[in-house]
């Protein structure tokens, strides 16, 4: 882990996993609630029982956050899981009209803890963009050390 990461991973990772780790408990009023959310936005989940759905939820953000908390998992693959969680969650900010005001894209009071999600887009895609772009120069660095290994004299 790049130690530039740490601070945004920490901050995510541990919001995260502490979301997840709430939802696994998940009585039936709260499951109701969540899968009523996410089915209003994302019509795939309506046939699901609730209780499933929750439970769906919490491991899906148990290991979003595990991801971005462990130092073992890379820049790319911690970047392109935040940036898929967080990019449903703005989905459903913009799926759903009353979380907008009339224009569809400005909050409305009930809108705005979703539209300040915006935020782990942004963060996911900071890792996975530094992750991508850390890779592309090593592998540029290695192919350039193979050139001069299998050309002697040139480089």
């Amino acid at each position: 882990m790049h130690p530039t990461h740490i601070p945004l991973r920490v901050a995510t990772g541990a919001y995260i996993l502490n979301s997840g780790l709430s939802k696994l408990g998940a009585d039936e009023g709260t499951a109701q609630y969540l899968h009523g959310s996410a089915a209003g936005a994302y019509p795939v989940f309506k046939d699901m029982q609730p209780q499933k759905f929750a439970q769906l939820l919490a491991c899906s953000e148990i290991a979003v956050g595990a991801a971005l908390l462990a130092p073992v998992v890379p820049a790319t693959v911690a970047g392109a899981a935040l940036t898929g969680f967080g990019a449903s969650l703005v989905g459903m900010y913009l799926r759903t009209p009353s979380m907008t005001l009339d224009d569809g894209i400005r909050p409305s009071p009930d809108g705005i803890g979703l539209a300040k999600d915006a935020w782990l887009v942004g963060g996911g895609l900071t890792l996975l963009a530094q992750g991508l772009w850390g890779a592309a120069k090593s592998g540029a660095k290695s192919s350039k050390k193979a050139v001069r290994r299998a050309t002697p004299g040139v480089g």
